[in-house]
């Protein structure tokens, strides 16, 4: 199995990439704690994952508060012994988010708050942890519109996960030689409850669509196989990259006629 003996923290495991990344991993052989806002979808995650023959644990986190973030960690280490994988994964992306002119700035403040304070929070805390156990991975939900403007406005959300990436580079660049390697997962659409709420009109759907060679979707489940790979020692000379899973998106996005 690709994570025996390992140790990993998922943000935003109550659903989505985070569920499936906890489901994965488990089966893998990773000991799993699984941390999201939603006490009681972390705890049915973690209940899957025993379910499935997993040794799993969850803890309710809001991934843009220190405190949440630092006891976390300390869950991991105090129940499994050490942290070897820290996926942060927990995001946001609200309706209300639009244009430079429409976004209002309590929803820009609450975006930034836990797509992207939510992610150094877990750096913060984790970096330590993965010294303690020499070394480990970082894995940081980035988007591919970090890469790319959105077709459907979203400027806080696009900004937030601009910022990931950011941070996921120099990160990987300070830690290289500590034996920790950081990177950002970004997908592409997925037919993920966060998304589909989003895009809430089948003009929307239309417009993401119409950009996607594969014609389609992607799956929290093929996200999960991605962050797998990262996570794992088969990636051992991986770090600072922009890890795109996106069904061909960033190849070849052009505005339809």
């Amino acid at each position: 199995m690709r994570l025996q003996g390992k140790t990993a923290v998922i943000t935003g495991a109550g659903s989505g990439i985070g569920r499936a990344s906890c489901l994965l991993f488990a089966q893998e052989g990773a000991n799993v704690v699984a941390a999201d806002i939603n006490e009681e979808s972390a705890a049915a995650t973690a209940e899957a994952c025993q379910a499935a023959g997993g040794a799993a644990i969850y803890v309710r986190t809001d991934v843009s508060r220190a405190e949440d973030c630092a006891q976390m960690i300390r869950r991991a280490e105090a129940h499994f012994g050490a942290l070897h994988v820290l996926f942060n994964n927990a995001g946001i992306m609200l309706s209300e988010d639009g244009d430079a002119m429409a976004t209002e700035e309590d929803v820009w403040e609450m975006t930034m708050a836990v797509n992207l304070k939510g992610v150094w929070l877990g750096c913060k805390y984790g970096i330590p942890a993965l010294r303690r156990a020499g070394g480990g991975s970082i894995i940081n939900t980035a988007s591919f519109v970090a890469l790319l403007g959105a077709a459907t406005p979203q400027l806080a959300y696009t900004a937030s996960k601009g910022g990931v990436l950011a941070m996921t580079r120099e990160l990987a660049v300070i830690h290289a030689r500590e034996n920790i390697r950081v990177n950002a997962l970004c997908p592409g659409p997925l037919r993920t409850e966060l998304l589909m709420k989003f895009l809430n009109t089948e003009e929307k759907k239309q417009r993401r669509l119409v950009h996607i060679p594969m014609g389609r979707f992607g799956e929290a489940e093929e996200m999960a196989q991605a962050a797998l790979y990262l996570a794992s020692d088969e990636s051992s000379f991986v770090t600072g990259t922009e890890f795109v899973v996106d069904g061909g998106i960033t190849a070849a996005y052009v505005t339809p006629e």
